[in-house]
């Protein structure tokens, strides 16, 4: 299956039968990245977060459902 990244506009080939082609023919809304943009935000993001001024949202539900 020919799959392009979201975000860097390259052209992938994934197996037709892998769980990702499955999700991604079953459910149009979820999109594709491709790795290196994958391993690139992931950075950025962790880079982020060891700053201190950075929060998840989902972090901040799950405080408040602890209380």
């Amino acid at each position: 299956m020919r799959v392009k990244c979201v975000i860097c506009d390259n052209l992938n080939e994934i197996p037709d039968f892998s769980p990702l082609a499955k999700k991604l023919r079953n459910r149009p809304i979820h999109t594709y990245m491709c790795p290196a943009c994958h391993d690139r935000i992931t950075e950025k993001t962790m880079a982020r977060l060891a700053t201190g001024k950075f929060r998840f949202i989902r972090n901040a539900v799950q405080e408040e459902e602890e209380f």
